[in-house]
């Protein structure tokens, strides 16, 4: 998740997280696992006061024909300044949405092919 700048454990169901926010502002909460089923779920609630606050759950399953895993994320949020803060999120590309689905593709390809495929523009020889 290439907007995540740290995650630290506190105790056994809770952790602190760090984000890169809208102009390079930070935000922070601290969130609690309300669910943990091992190889199925993992579900989680922010804790008050959350800068945004968010909760969600990340379920596993199998694939159709035995091919994999399908991994399904349900996330909820609070952003500042409710729906005006949520558009300028995603004008910014800051939005949690596009973070999960950035992060869930580059995940993806990480477990398929070992590495993230860039999109970097390439040198070029001389013409």
């Amino acid at each position: 998740m290439p907007h995540l700048i740290s995650v630290e454990p506190l105790d056994g169901n809770r952790s602190h997280w760090k984000a890169r926010a809208i102009g390079g502002a930070t935000a922070e909460w601290d969130a609690v696992i309300e669910n943990d089923v091992p190889n199925e779920l993992i579900a989680w609630e922010s804790v008050e006061p959350a800068a945004v606050p968010n909760g969600g759950s990340v379920r596993f399953r199998p694939a159709p024909g035995g091919k994999g895993t399908e991994v399904c994320v349900a996330l909820h949020y609070q952003p500042p300044a409710g729906q005006f803060g949520r558009l300028a999120a995603k004008l910014f590309g800051q939005e949690p949405g596009q973070h999960l689905r950035e992060g869930l593709r580059h995940l993806k390809q990480l477990l398929e092919a070992g590495e993230i495929a860039a999109n970097e523009p390439q040198p070029h020889g001389r013409r």
